[in-house]
């Protein structure tokens, strides 16, 4: 019995001597964002912030991951490699092309009203989507705003493609080209503040609607979890945490530009 005993004593000490168990490192999943959508995703120059990065950390958090962030020169070359499986995950609207590369959440993130922006100083004469064929717009790589415009309009030949905003909202304001669909939130904070941007303004009239939902790469060792990620963003949801992340964003993109501004001599 005393044998017994001070075995079991032994091999208690030696367990409290080896001190802890290591945690298995949690596996990283690449999230890729390309930050020119405030206040959905903006950079502050050291690090891409907004509601999408900080939701995709949330979700993919709770399913035991960690977040890599990528950020790569245009939009179409997130959902390229998304597609092809080099990143794990993105932010976007679901498109039929989209969906053949992609799995998107059941639960939508945001609803997004599109609107057209245009310079007071030559404003189109728009009614329906075709009378858009008359004049020139921007977008940028890899934009969507569902199939009706894309058949009505950039299947037209009449859109000039950019890789930032502020190249394409530069445009505008100098009248090179008409006008610029975008997200109607995103766009009114984004002239907000640029210098030029004064005539800018957005049609009344909404372009479209859609849901900005999370897209999976099928590819990906995330995609048979989808009923899990959905769960997770419905929590998100009903708590008031995305529209509260959403309000968190667009104060801190109007402090930086605030305290840039200050900086300028």
């Amino acid at each position: 019995m005393l044998r017994r005993a001070w075995g079991l004593c032994l091999g208690l000490c030696l367990i409290l001597l080896a001190g802890p168990a290591r945690a298995e490192p949690q596996p990283v999943l690449r999230y890729c964002d390309y930050p020119v959508y405030p206040p959905i995703s903006w950079s502050d120059g050291q690090q891409v912030r907004g509601l999408a990065p900080t939701l995709v950390r949330q979700v993919l958090g709770d399913l035991g991951y960690q977040v890599q962030v990528v950020v790569l020169g245009n939009w179409k070359r997130c959902l390229l490699d998304a597609a092809a499986g080099r990143v794990d995950v993105v932010l976007a609207y679901s498109t039929s092309q989209r969906q053949q590369g992609l799995l998107f959440s059941r639960v939508p993130v945001l609803r997004e009203e599109v609107a057209l922006f245009v310079n007071r100083r030559h404003l189109p004469r728009f009614k329906h989507l075709q009378d858009l064929r008359a004049y020139r717009g921007g977008l940028l790589f890899g934009e969507s705003y569902g199939q009706d415009f894309d058949r009505e309009v950039v299947q037209h030949g009449n859109i000039e493609w950019v890789s930032s905003s502020q190249q394409n909202f530069g445009k505008l304001i100098r009248q090179r080209i008409d006008f610029i669909p975008y997200e109607r939130r995103t766009g009114q904070l984004f002239i907000e503040q640029l210098p030029g941007a004064e005539d800018i303004v957005a049609l009344p009239q909404t372009v479209s609607v859609d849901y900005l939902r999370l897209a999976v790469s099928r590819q990906s060792p995330l995609a048979p979890r989808m009923a899990e990620i959905d769960a997770q963003l419905q929590r998100q949801v009903d708590s008031g945490a995305v529209q509260r992340w959403l309000a968190q964003s667009q104060d801190a993109y109007r402090a930086m530009l605030k305290a840039q501004r200050g900086a300028t001599p």
